[in-house]
């Protein structure tokens, strides 16, 4: 059902991947001399938030949403992979890098997010499983 944690789960992760957008993160990636990052960033991150809230509304088949959600995790790692080079090419993790560093923990936790909701599907998958066997 829409209802389902899982659901929670998948719109906090899109709602957080849009919200990267209007981080410092984003705006040195887009600024990067290197434009493959910036684009990349970005098609990442989209991805990520269309595959998203495509997996919200697939609760009636729970191995496909399975299917998708996993998917989205595998993208969102690789955003996480974007922002972490951006990191990386403005000279690590300093203390002046502190807004920096917050908007990829944005990235980091909607990744969690994704993954809470596969295991989520995961569960309810298990549970129409063994209530089949008692039937």
């Amino acid at each position: 059902m829409i209802q389902r944690p899982q659901t929670i789960f998948l719109s906090l992760a899109a709602i957080l991947n849009l919200a990267v957008f209007f981080t410092p993160i984003y705006r040195h990636a887009v600024n990067d001399p290197a434009a493959w990052i910036g684009s990349g960033f970005a098609i990442a991150l989209t991805a990520s938030m269309i595959l998203a809230l495509f997996s919200i509304f697939l609760y009636k088949n729970r191995p496909n949403q399975l299917k998708w959600v996993k998917i989205g995790t595998y993208v969102q790692i690789t955003a996480l992979g974007f922002a972490a080079g951006v990191l990386f090419s403005m000279g690590g993790f300093g203390t002046f890098l502190w807004r920096e560093v917050a908007s990829s923990g944005l990235i980091l936790l909607s990744l969690i997010l994704f993954w809470q909701a596969g295991r989520f599907v995961k569960r309810d998958e298990e549970l129409v499983k063994s209530m089949d066997r008692i039937r």
